[in-house]
């Protein structure tokens, strides 16, 4: 089996580009940042990817008009006042590569404030010049900052493979913002030129669009990223935006809105109502602008690809604007499970395809070696695998590729092998679900987050950029397991009630947070929904600090659960002491992958304590004609991926369908499709394992596959 495969290419390493789209069976080829494609390897019959960055890909225009940069809104570092005055320098502690403060435009949107009172100090008392702000009548020793815009020098993308690569001298490519008409005009230009000049291109693959997810970086080399959030709008802000939202919603934006004393406004913050608004007449723009661009593209008759990673702010392919671009193709780079489903997931395209990692470059994205000396590509390529495998056993993506620079494999031959054979595998699977899905438990999973649907499959960012993100880890173990599984707003639960076919609703997160709904929970009409829908059967799984905002006591939903967190203010209450009960179904395969949260507690004195082990906590309980299940934390592992799907199973009294659809051994996962079984193995080690409904054991040799008849 070939096919189903794009390779990045390279100009100057023609012979190894051509024998590894052999041995990997590519049937399509592409350019990287940075690489061109000789008209040797596009003409060898493959389909030709052409990778282009709008934003970043009209360079002479922009030192031209550098007020037509990009731009976003910075605080300053925190300054303390020792006297009545005080002196702020705005970009102390942020990349002057990176950024250049806007003295120019939109000064009315500037705001300095007393951080210490909290008081807006007013415009009669400050004063801008040369890079610095004065404020006059100041409070000693209260700390000032100042809110204020600037532009960005350096794309974002462009910075980090640049750095990453050690590109030198090479230029550096400045992001143009689309909002200017004059940006619009030349970059329609450019890309009806580009297309005539390209004929051999097949696929425009888009690197995103228009902007960025939000990466702020700072001076100092050790401690590069002063902030980072995949899904955060910061760079969508500009005093064309702000004035044009103003004109057409009626609502003026401050930068405190958009800064919030520092917090911003990540994706783990439950949105407020003005920044729902805001996102939505971002995606409105991009949308449109986006249409006219895959028109052109269209109109040349070539496909459009859009990558779901880099510039993908406003373009969300989960909310309800994305069906307007017109897209033919999604490509999401992936490094495991819970982003392989949030790309075979996505609406309104045609073609599906995940980049795997490790990226063909020297270092990753922690500066860890990778094709570098003290690298191990393909111990990276193997793990990364695995995880996204779990995935595609529950949900078929079109297409694998790869991404980078491809001559750094060439000292890795057991890479190249690797990935001929995980290549392999991959058909595999994609054919058994040309026939139909894998079966499931009976019953639907609906996680339960302030964003609901929006952010389907997705929450900050990648899993090894945010480990401690529960919600993150529990999408993880829920991408691999045989589950159907929506996602569904605090917002969907009040006005429809919960979904029908749903079994079982899953909270996960800290206080106050989007996970787990953040204020929503303070109404207490969802609150008695939710409570009457369990006691009528429903099963309920939370995790830290489930129904959980702001000022409560303790949770909103610890009446379900029997168990509280205390924050200090129940110190004197009482507190139920129960024994474990090791033998329960939701042990069946051990218990670990719980995390500790100090407070935890049982308030009920009916609660079945599974586990109680150095402040991790796993509880079950009846309630009424339904269930809840408590974890106190949970960290994603292949070997703890069993803990949720036994905690869903039992919630939702499916333990005995759950029974059918697993192995007798943990690390090895099934997908009973129609009349096949395919076992994959998720160790290294060589596992014997027990098939339901078939006789004797199955060998599945490490990190190996398996189909047999079934």
């Amino acid at each position: 089996m070939r096919g189903d495969f794009t390779l990045p290419g390279e100009a100057g390493y023609e012979a190894l580009t051509l024998r590894l789209a052999d041995q990997w069976g590519a049937d399509a080829i592409r350019d990287s940042d940075g690489t061109k494609l000789s008209p040797e390897l596009t003409g060898g019959g493959r389909r030709v990817y052409s990778t282009i960055c709008l934003i970043r890909s009209i360079n002479d225009f922009a030192k031209a008009h550098p007020e037509m940069l990009q731009q976003n809104l910075l605080l300053s570092m925190p300054v303390l006042a020792e006297s009545d005055t005080v002196q702020i320098d705005l970009l102390a502690g942020y990349s002057r590569d990176q950024f250049r403060i806007n003295n120019r435009d939109g000064r009315e949107f500037w705001q300095v404030y007393d951080r210490t009172s909290g008081e807006e100090i007013d415009a009669a008392r400050w004063r801008y010049a040369d890079g610095f702000v004065k404020v006059d009548g100041a409070a000693a020793y209260h700390q000032y900052t100042v809110s204020f815009f600037a532009f960005r020098l350096w794309e974002a993308i462009s910075m980090y493979n640049h750095i990453t690569n050690g590109w030198g001298d090479r230029e550096r490519l400045m992001p143009v913002e689309p909002r200017h008409p004059e940006v619009r005009e030349a970059l329609l230009s450019w890309l009806t030129r580009w297309c005539k000049e390209h004929p051999e291109t097949d696929i425009v693959r888009f690197t995103s669009l228009f902007y960025n997810f939000a990466w702020i970086w700072s001076d100092d080399p050790t401690a590069r990223d002063l902030y980072s959030d995949w899904a955060s709008y910061d760079f969508t802000v500009n005093p064309l935006s702000l004035r044009a939202f103003r004109a057409e919603t009626g609502i003026g934006m401050t930068a405190e809105d958009f800064l919030r004393g520092g917090l911003r406004n990540p994706a783990h913050t439950a949105p407020t109502d003005k920044m729902r608004r805001w996102i939505d007449f971002t995606h409105t723009f991009v949308a449109g602008f986006g249409r006219e661009c895959v028109d052109i593209v269209h109109r040349f008759g070539k496909k459009a690809y859009v990558f779901y990673d880099d510039s993908w702010v406003g373009m969300e392919p989960f909310g309800p604007h994305f069906s307007d671009l017109g897209m033919d193709g999604i490509v999401k780079c992936v490094f495991g499970g819970f982003e392989t489903r949030l790309c075979a997931a996505v609406p309104h395209v045609a073609t599906r395809e995940i980049r795997l990692h490790p990226y063909l470059f020297p270092t990753g994205l922690k500066g860890e070696p990778t094709f570098a000396s003290g690298g191990d590509p393909t111990g990276d390529l193997i793990r990364y695998w695995v995880q996204a495998r779990r995935a595609l056993l529950r949900r078929p993506v079109d297409r694998i590729g790869l991404g980078g620079y491809l001559h750094l494999v060439e000292p890795f031959p057991d890479f190249c092998d690797a990935v001929a054979r995980l290549a392999g595998d991959f058909r595999v699977l994609k054919a058994l679900h040309a026939n139909g899905a894998p079966r499931t438990l009976p019953g639907k999973v609906a996680v339960v987050t302030a964003w609901g649907a929006l952010r389907t499959w997705s929450t900050s960012g990648h899993l090894h950029e945010h480990p401690e993100v529960d919600l993150t880890n529990v999408l993880e173990a829920l991408s691999g397991l045989p589950v159907e599984v929506e996602f569904i707003s605090l917002d969907d639960l009040k006005a429809k009630g919960v979904p029908e076919g749903v079994s079982v609703l899953v909270n996960a997160g800290w206080t106050g947070s989007a996970w787990t709904g953040g204020d929503g929970w303070r109404d207490p009409a969802l609150v008695a929904k939710i409570t009457k829908w369990v006691h009528a059967g429903g099963g309920l799984v939370g995790v830290r600090e489930p129904g959980a905002c702001e000022g409560f006591h303790s949770l909103a939903l610890s009446h379900l659960f029997g168990v509280g967190v205390d924050d200090g203010r129940r110190k004197c209450q009482r507190k139920y002491a129960r024994p474990e009960n090791t033998a329960h179904f939701l042990a069946g395969d051990g218990v670990s992958g719980l995390e500790s949260l100090e407070g935890a507690y049982m308030d009920a004195g009916d609660v079945n304590v599974v586990c109680q082990t150095d402040g991790a906590l796993l509880t079950a309980r009846d309630v009424g004609q339904g269930r809840a299940v408590y974890l106190s934390g949970y960290r994603f592992s292949l070997d703890t991926a069993r803990l949720i799907l036994r905690a869903i199973a039992f919630a939702g009294r499916m333990e005995d369908a759950m029974d059918a659809l697993v192995t007798d051994n943990k690390h090895v996962d099934m997908a009973r499709f129609e009349d096949k079984v395919v076992l994959v193995n998720n160790t290294a080690e060589a596992r014997e394992v027990r098939v339901p409904g078939l006789d004797g054991k199955v060998l599945v040799p490490g990190f190996g596959q398996k189909v047999i008849d079934g």
